[in-house]
């Protein structure tokens, strides 16, 4: 099931530490799953699943996003990676001698809500998504299958271990790196690798066939770096559109194939590409688009309900679809999804700001990433005390980079900001770059 500095962790001995994890805890409806550590993720997933509970994925892990999470949401507690080993080291977790090795004894009901993710909807209020846990037995298979078929020309039906860049709070990391060990027979690493040196020791730690899940942004910061890599059967990435060229380099220098994925928090993945050679996404089997004004319905027999996508799409004749665009609140920085306008709610409630907006200019920085940038109102405050403080309530990635205090912002006489306003008052702060 899982791979931890070499060993391999069986099934057997994975339930032995979900049974030790159930027993303790609280007899509560919602457990708030921070575990960074991948394998305390999944013990504690399952033992919520165990005691009937629901996982519940926050955003961002910042004290502000939790405590919020906390208090809306009554009978919830928190769990995070030390609560976690503090209860494995005091329990039996000897595997049980009689366990057949499979998972036939983690029977949980299709109906059951299995985990609950959030993000900003239009609103910039945090919205629920509701993930039953039959509908992961649906979708699992299918993105296991995607990548079992990019795996079978060199590999035929070995079993594929997995090294994923991606917190398993993300329901992209929930799906690759979570729900395949559980439902489709792969094994997962339980680190979550961020500089090539340390991508390269964890692929080195599991056998081939090695899938290496990731981000654009992170993939193309691991290719430049020339860190030299085992051998990856396949690179899977999602949250974000990959650059065709990025991906012809990746299979040309890693001598892999690149699997592209699309979903949403609302959906899951739903059309997977292999984008060094298609520019149209191939929606699974059971899944159709219909088309609506700037964007396309999705729906499927495991839904609880249609979905509207962000992006805007044009439905080929032959099922498949190109992606034309987002619609313009959503905004992704370093594979990382946010609304501008929970962005800005959470900038206003800062003590001391009087106005402010965030939105994202035109201009990459040097890195290649297209940061938001703020502009505030805020007398009495300097842009270090403010960014301190919004840092307690937002992702890092999202802190505004530039930030710049301003007299007044430039609304019309409807009291709107047209862009061309914003990126001008940029200008005028002295950015003539955005770094």
């Amino acid at each position: 099931m899982v791979w931890s500095g070499g060993r391999a962790i069986s099934i057997a001995e994975l339930m032995a530490h979900v049974s030790a994890l159930a027993r303790q805890l609280p007899a509560e409806r919602y457990l708030v799953n921070l575990c960074e550590q991948r394998f305390h993720f999944i013990v504690a997933f399952c033992a919520a699943l165990v005691r009937g509970q629901t996982n519940l994925l926050p955003s961002s892990r910042v004290p502000d996003v939790v405590q919020e999470l906390l208090a809306a949401n009554a009978g919830s507690y928190r769990c995070d990676d030390e609560w976690v080993h503090r209860v494995l080291k005091s329990e039996n977790t000897a595997p049980d001698a009689g366990h057949d090795g499979t998972l036939n004894d983690f029977r949980i009901s299709a109906a059951h809500i299995a985990a609950i993710a959030f993000t900003s909807g239009s609103t910039g209020q945090p919205k629920a998504h509701i993930k039953r846990w039959g509908s992961f037995l649906k979708s699992t298979p299918m993105n296991s299958g995607a990548m079992r078929e990019c795996l079978a020309p060199k590999y035929g039906a070995a079993r594929p271990n997995i090294v994923a860049t991606v917190p398993p709070q993300h329901m992209y990391g929930m799906e690759t790196s979570v729900l395949l060990p559980l439902a489709a027979d792969m094994a997962v690493h339980e680190a979550r690798p961020l500089f090539p040196a340390d991508v390269a020791a964890a692929l080195d730690d599991i056998p081939a066939p090695r899938v290496l899940v990731s981000t654009p942004v992170h993939l193309r910061a691991l290719l430049a770096s020339g860190q030299k890599f085992p051998d990856i059967g396949v690179v899977v990435s999602a949250t974000a559109p990959l650059d065709a060229s990025l991906a012809l380099s990746i299979e040309r220098e890693w001598r892999t194939v690149m699997l592209e994925m699309f979903g949403s928090t609302e959906t899951c993945v739903i059309a997977v590409r292999l984008t060094a050679k298609d520019e149209a996404w191939s929606l699974y089997p059971g899944v159709t688009l219909e088309p609506r004004e700037d964007s396309a319905e999705a729906n499927s027999p495991w839904f609880d309900a249609p979905t509207l996508l962000q992006d805007v799409v044009e439905i080929l004749s032959d099922g498949r679809f190109l992606i034309r665009g987002r619609n313009v609140d959503m905004v992704e920085v370093a594979g990382k999804r946010a609304s501008l306008a929970d962005l800005t709610r959470r900038l206003l409630n800062v003590p001391g700001v009087e106005d402010a907006v965030i939105f994202q200019p035109d201009a990459a920085g040097a890195s290649g990433v297209r940061r938001v940038a703020a502009l505030v109102v805020a007398p009495a405050l300097s842009t270090d005390a403010i960014t301190e403080l919004l840092a307690r309530s937002i992702d890092p990635v999202f802190i505004p980079r530039p930030l710049i205090i301003v007299p007044v912002l430039p609304r019309n006489e409807m009291g709107k900001m047209p862009r061309d306003r914003l990126l001008a008052a940029l200008k005028a702060g002295g950015l003539e770059e955005i770094r």
